[in-house]
């Protein structure tokens, strides 16, 4: 009977996750747009970060230390940038992606305009729904967290990292919009390189940000759909042309 009860329920849950895909799918049809159905992730970081460690040694004019044993460094070897678990790997920013892809299991959706359908928004704090965009030749992440910023009243954080350096990220706009109810709400923005780390761009507030009450109101039956465009700078297109 346990067995048929476990099975049961994985049946139902993935009856249900492609119900909201095909819902998500008749929705943006029109629009051409691809869906990706993302599942929250309940995140094992919320120990002191990585960055806030980092920033407060570097305030105190010590380095943080990495090993037991002294080393030299690579200062070109960047830590993961997966904002979920405190990761220990170190990489070139070319294989960032790779290691996302294959150690942490984060999905890759190509194409210029997409729609990220964040699914349990009513899943308790924190928790992180990510995915990884591939568009204009450059890989970027998207995260979606909800944080309780103040004790007693989460909030949802959205913003898109370029995996990249800062100059190249000046290179590019993101926009994120929300569209239900004939209501819409739009982001838009120079995003941020994954050298910055999110927790620093979330603590900062730049970012798109919703408290409950406004994230429900675009919400369907506990899902957000979050329109995602990306187009390169007015600055980056004239130097093209010069």
């Amino acid at each position: 009977m346990l067995f048929f009860t476990q099975c049961f329920g994985a049946v139902l849950d993935l009856i249900h996750l492609r119900f909201q895909h095909y819902k998500a799918k008749r929705v943006f049809s029109a629009a051409g747009q691809l869906v990706c159905v993302v599942n929250p992730t309940h995140s094992l970081k919320y120990a002191p970060t990585r960055c806030a460690a980092g920033q407060t040694s570097a305030e105190q004019g010590v380095l943080p230390p990495c090993h037991h044993h002294e080393a030299v460094h690579d200062p070109q070897l960047v830590p993961c940038t997966c904002p979920l678990f405190s990761c220990p790997w170190e990489g070139h920013l070319e294989v960032v992606v790779s290691h996302l892809r294959q150690t942490h299991r984060i999905n890759i959706l190509q194409g210029a305009e997409i729609v990220f359908l964040a699914t349990d928004m009513h899943l308790p704090a924190p928790t992180d729904w990510i995915i990884m965009h591939s568009c204009l030749g450059h890989q970027f992440l998207l995260v979606l967290r909800k944080q309780e910023k103040y004790e007693g009243h989460p909030q949802f954080f959205a913003t898109m990292m370029l995996i990249g350096t800062p100059t190249q990220a000046d290179n590019f706009t993101y926009r994120l919009e929300l569209n239900r109810n004939q209501r819409r709400l739009k982001w838009e923005a120079t995003p941020r390189s994954v050298l910055e780390c999110v927790d620093s761009v979330i603590s900062d507030g730049d970012c798109l940000v919703l408290n409950t009450s406004l994230a429900q109101l675009f919400s369907d039956n506990g899902s957000l759909a979050i329109g995602i465009a990306i187009t390169t700078s007015k600055v980056h297109n004239a130097e093209d042309e010069m």
